[in-house]
């Protein structure tokens, strides 16, 4: 059986622009995991400002990039079939959400709440991450959402 792509409406000149955003946040979220851990292996209040920026960064730029996800799926109505693009969906809602409450923790106080919901929050988030992208890579790998698909070299 072919597999056919599903083109994306959120792309810059057929390049879809979730996957070209999202690692940017992925990036700062895992980050933050670590500069965590730094701040309580530490108590250099350097890593809790970091963790501030990286919980910020990763929260607005999960959104923004979301929200181009969120276009593809209500917009595209072989994405809207998948199961897997629902759950990668909610799972990111979730995470995103979870995100966003951690930065808000750390708003008026960049160290205070890092323990424990802080490093807790950013645990999980982590472990939503990874969910989330398993199920990303999915759709691309699987169902080839914002692929171009090409008909393999035929056998001698």
């Amino acid at each position: 059986m072919a597999l056919e792509a599903i083109n994306s409406r959120m792309a810059i000149r057929g390049h879809p622009i979730h996957p070209m955003l999202i690692h940017f946040p992925v990036a700062a979220l895992l980050g933050l995991i670590a500069t965590d851990l730094a701040y309580i292996v530490s108590g250099d209040y350097f890593w809790a400002r970091a963790s501030l920026w990286l919980a910020g960064i990763g929260a607005l730029g999960g959104w923004v990039s979301g929200f181009a996800g969120l276009i593809d799926l209500l917009s595209v109505s072989q994405i809207r079939r998948l199961i897997t693009a629902w759950c990668h969906a909610i799972l990111a809602v979730m995470l995103l959400s979870l995100a966003s409450l951690n930065w808000l923790f750390r708003l008026d106080a960049a160290d205070v709440n890092i323990l424990p919901w802080g490093v807790y929050l950013s645990f999980l988030t982590g472990v939503l991450i990874a969910s989330a992208s398993y199920l990303g890579g999915r759709l691309v790998y699987e169902h080839a959402v914002g692929v171009e698909v090409e008909e393999p070299p035929g056998l001698l």
